[in-house]
């Protein structure tokens, strides 16, 4: 019986994988190539904070860039978190002693021992090492973005980084001949915008915008800017606000979206409006992106190359498995069709069971976001559910013009009565982050305020 074949991996990988004269970032008015940014990266490097762990803070997309590359040229380890609060930075040092911090605005404010440094751009003399970094080498601790529970920090080696941003290049078809201009609405200190707006020019054909590229306008200018072919890294909640301006994109290759469920027809929508085709990146914090589809082709994902998954009623969660990472559970409910392709059920975090009956509060948001004249919505289930089988469900909803009982008879018609609302409550705005989720903390603050008004 023939052998299995032993397949190995490189034991290291440069810092930056492209050659010397690549763009990496695209700043206003000016190029940032692959030499340049690793001198920039060597200066910023002498400049930072001593101490084992370092959070950064930059708010600008190059700035921080410039930061993680320094950080790992110096030996600290980045910690990074989308809570910049005092509480949540003091939260941190609890855990990591000697923890510091640095930034590109001194407006920035850190309880910790802080730095305020602004990375060069300018061309200087002499070349700078492009070293090659151990496989094993802890780069990074990620945070989740605490919409599940508490934040909680994974361990990133540099080997999956730097592997997983090959594959993700290779899967969105960015070659040397025609580099992806990518232009990203997502912050990077959170996983998605790390591996797509950071990590990927280091080691795909592709050069990031570092400008502002939040609002609709921003958005359009900052492609205007960008060569073909583009690709825009955004959110279902970003795509949606896109389309509702009614501003004219330049021509887009591509639109990835991340971070939540996306309507079929919502992607339908952006794909004859922009002349494009979406995608959807299936992910996490703790195993970080992982596979791919087209939304209008339907529910299959595909892994990455390189990237395969497992399930069998032996191993009721599944197992992936990728280059210089521990095999890792999902904490995703899939089925799994072959090593690389699955559909995907649902999150095991995000099950309920109400009256003998079980259902998905993102799929439970889903219909409710379905209604029309709805602009945003989430159901909420109460911290005490499980101890409580009779309790109600919350929901919240952003639909101005509509009237909630109204609202509340369309979902009576549209899911099972055991799970609808108690109260469906107007308000403006749903407490969302930057990459468009709601925390734990912020779903409790909403179902506290329901209660505190009966």
């Amino acid at each position: 019986m023939a052998r299995a074949a032993v397949v190995t991996h490189p034991a290291s990988y440069p810092l930056v994988g492209r050659s010397p004269d690549a763009v990496l970032f695209r700043l206003p008015g000016r190029d940032v190539n692959a030499a340049e940014f690793l001198r920039a990266a060597h200066d910023l490097a002498a400049a930072l904070p001593p101490g084992a762990n370092i959070v950064n803070l930059c708010r600008d997309r190059f700035a921080f860039a410039v930061g993680i590359a320094a950080a790992i040229l110096r030996g600290q380890v980045s910690l990074l978190t989308t809570d910049r609060s005092p509480v949540g930075l003091r939260r941190l040092a609890e855990r990591y002693p000697g923890l510091c911090s640095f930034a590109d605005d001194p407006a920035v404010a850190s309880p910790l021992p802080h730095r305020t440094l602004r990375p060069g751009t300018g061309p200087s003399g002499g070349e700078a090492a492009n070293p090659m970094i151990p496989a094993g080498h802890l780069a990074a601790i990620v945070f989740t973005s605490g919409s599940t529970g508490e934040p909680v920090g994974h361990r990133k080696s540099w080997g999956q980084l730097a592997t997983r941003s090959e594959d993700a290049g290779r899967r969105f078809g960015m070659t040397r001949s025609a580099p992806a201009s990518v232009v990203g609405m997502v912050p990077p200190q959170h996983m998605y915008g790390f591996e797509t707006t950071v990590l990927l020019p280091w080691h795909a054909h592709a050069a990031a915008w570092c400008g502002d590229s939040f609002y609709p306008a921003d958005v359009r200018a900052a492609l205007a800017e960008m060569p073909e072919p583009r690709v825009l890294v955004t959110t279902p909640l970003q795509i949606r606000a896109l389309l509702e301006s009614g501003l004219a994109l330049p021509r887009l290759e591509r639109v990835i979206s991340a971070t939540a469920p996306l309507f079929a027809d919502l992607a339908a929508t952006a794909e004859r409006g922009w002349n494009t085709q979406v995608e959807e990146i299936f992910g996490a914090t703790e195993v970080g992106s992982i596979a791919s589809r087209r939304t209008v082709e339907g529910d299959i994902w595909r892994a990455y190359p390189r990237v395969r998954l497992s399930a069998s009623p032996s191993e009721p969660e599944p197992l992936v498995t990728a280059p210089h990472a521990v095999p890792f559970a999902l904490s995703d409910h899939i089925e799994a069709l072959d090593g690389t392709r699955f559909r995907l059920l649902g999150r095991r975090t995000d099950l309920i069971k109400l009256g003998g009956r079980r259902a998905s509060l993102a799929g439970l948001s889903r219909i409710l976001t379905g209604l029309e004249g709805v602009l945003d919505g989430v159901f909420v289930a109460p911290d005490d559910q499980e101890q409580r089988p009779n309790a109600r469900l919350a929901a919240f909803v952003v639909a101005p013009g509509r009237d909630p009982e109204a609202l509340l008879a369309e979902l009576r018609e549209r899911i099972d009565p055991v799970f609808l609302p108690r109260r469906l409550v107007a308000v403006g705005e749903l407490p969302r982050n930057d990459v468009g989720k709601i925390t734990a903390d912020a779903a409790r603050a909403l179902h506290d305020r329901l209660a505190g008004a009966e």
